[in-house]
């Protein structure tokens, strides 16, 4: 195979996520043939659920036939969220694009000189696409969430976040507002609160609706339910080896390409990459693969509101935030009423730190509050009276993700979690946002609620996993460049979020359009 047209495709990208999108686009305008694989399915506005109680249709649990686009994932020290399926994490995203603090882009672990001033027109380009725009609107939780944080600091922090969503006119479908007609035609937001469900309008400005649906119209083949098992050597290029997710038969089917973009997010891109190293397929991946895991510093907690009479699912999923302290960022989280299941992680608040280990002071508190503690058990009517707070830090901290044999899966490898010697680990305890959380409560007429991972089993929640494939100088301090592609391995790239070297403190799909932005920026173009 010495010539591109005996490629399958010039790039083949693995993933349809922000990255993945990206990707696809930029490389199909500099005229490459691109395929993009993606494990998940393709998702009409017609096909989401109404609530997430359709476990079928919400959760991604192949082993029982459910092929939906939410994704949970355990390791031994952290509780993942994330989504899949064309669109990846942009189809259970809270819609935010957020641009991190200045201090940020000061980390030397970018490995970008003048990473700001380098990054900013991608941000720019990426808020551009995902057609950013300042929330319209807030909801009642927030208006109480911004009480709390002039209490806690003093002064206002609260601000209105930008959202990728088309507000126009509710329900209201117009031409493609976005691409000077080449877009697809769309629909006002009714600020139902599914956004993180799956919009059942067509307002969310999902990947499917920019990157993706130009990309098809320059000839990007966009093949779903794939999984890429293996990527190997051969002939100058690289061949992707594939099997069917979905059905009963797992065909396997291999594909070639000049190049591969890796854009499967931290968990798809650090397995499939330690496992091709693992096997010798490309054995001289950098050792620092699956370092400098970061969960975004976050926590995941909530209120539960005992008054009946106010609607808290009255807005999209986020509008807006606070600073309760410099490192720290919170957002209230709603998701449309019925959509219970995940609310069923929550419990009685019990805080962290010191020499009693946190599950004691939980069953302390249970035995207190036995009544409470049972009435939080049922699953039912929880969308509708409880509010999640996102708490998101840039302190520094992280984990790291090994491939080894793992005894449930029978002696075959995997991922799995540890925590880093010399290193500070990512917090499974934050005290300002339980702190947040309780002086909330009192504004709702509710109760503080802690994750049961959290005190229970001592693990981070996170829903923006980040790094693991981080840039550097060399293979001895990185496992990409800083444009991007893997050390020793040339047109093969890395473009998701596990290329982004630092907690952001804020939502992170933007920065990762905008890393994925500069990484395809220095593709030549097809000659």
């Amino acid at each position: 195979m010495g010539t591109t047209q005996q490629y399958n495709f010039d790039y083949i990208v693995i993933g349809s996520g922000f990255g993945g999108s990206v990707s696809a686009l930029r490389l199909a305008q500099k005229g490459y043939r691109v395929g993009v694989l993606e494990k998940g399915k393709e998702w009409k506005t017609a096909d989401f659920p109404k609530t997430s109680w359709n476990i079928k249709k919400n959760l991604w649990l192949p082993l029982l036939g459910c092929y939906g686009y939410q994704m949970i994932t355990f390791f031994k020290h952290v509780l993942i969220f994330h989504g899949g399926g064309v669109g990846g994490g942009s189809l259970v995203y809270a819609n935010q694009l957020l641009k991190p603090p200045d201090e940020v882009f000061e980390s030397r672990d970018w490995c970008i000189n003048n990473a700001k001033k380098v990054l900013m027109p991608h941000y720019e380009t990426a808020r551009k696409m995902l057609g950013a725009t300042l929330s319209p609107q807030v909801g009642k939780a927030d208006l109480l969430l911004k009480e709390v944080g002039i209490e806690m600091t003093g002064k206002d922090t609260f601000h209105k976040n930008d959202v990728g969503i088309f507000f126009g006119e509710p329900d209201k479908k117009v031409p493609d507002p976005y691409f000077n007609g080449k877009g697809p035609d769309r629909t006002g937001c009714t600020f139902c609160g599914a956004c993180m469900i799956g919009c059942p309008v067509g307002a969310k400005n999902t990947l499917d609706k920019n990157y993706l649906y130009l990309a098809k119209g320059l000839g990007t083949k966009i093949i779903p339910e794939t999984h890429v098992t293996s990527v190997r050597q051969m002939y100058g290029g690289y061949e992707v080896v594939t099997r069917k997710t979905t059905g009963f038969f797992k065909k396997e089917t291999v594909y070639s390409a000049r190049g591969v973009i890796f854009s499967g997010g931290v968990l798809g891109t650090v397995e499939l990459l330690s496992k091709c190293k693992d096997e010798g397929l490309l054995p001289d991946i950098s050792d620092e693969l699956g370092n400098f895991v970061r969960t975004n510093s976050e926590a995941l907690i909530g209120v539960k509101s005992n008054d009946k009479t106010t609607n808290w699912n009255d807005q999209i999923a986020i509008t807006s935030g606070i600073y309760p302290d410099d490192t720290t960022h919170i957002e209230i989280v709603r998701l449309n009423k019925g959509s219970d299941t995940l609310f069923n992680l929550l419990t009685i608040m019990a805080d962290g730190g010191g020499k009693l280990p946190r599950w004691v002071r939980f069953l302390g508190n249970v035995i207190k509050h036995p009544l409470r503690f049972i009435k939080l058990l049922w699953p039912m009517g929880k969308a509708a009276s409880i509010s999640i707070l996102l708490v998101m830090q840039t302190d520094k901290n992280h984990l790291k993700l090994k491939y080894k044999p793992r005894w449930w899966r029978f002696g075959n490898k995997s991922i799995n979690s540890e925590i880093p010697q010399g290193f500070e680990r990512s917090p499974s305890y934050i005290p300002v946002a339980n702190e947040t959380a309780r002086r909330l409560a009192k504004k709702m007429d509710g109760i503080p609620m802690s994750s049961f991972p959290e005190v229970i089993l001592n693990m981070s929640t996170t829903a923006h996993i980040l790094g693991g494939c981080c840039m550097g100088d060399s293979s001895k301090t990185g496992v990409v460049s800083n444009k991007g592609e893997l050390f020793n391995y040339p047109n093969l790239y890395v473009a998701d979020g596990s290329v982004v070297s630092a907690n952001l403190g804020v939502n992170p799909s933007l920065t990762i359009t905008a890393l994925s932005e500069y990484i395809m920026s220095a593709i030549p173009n097809k000659h």
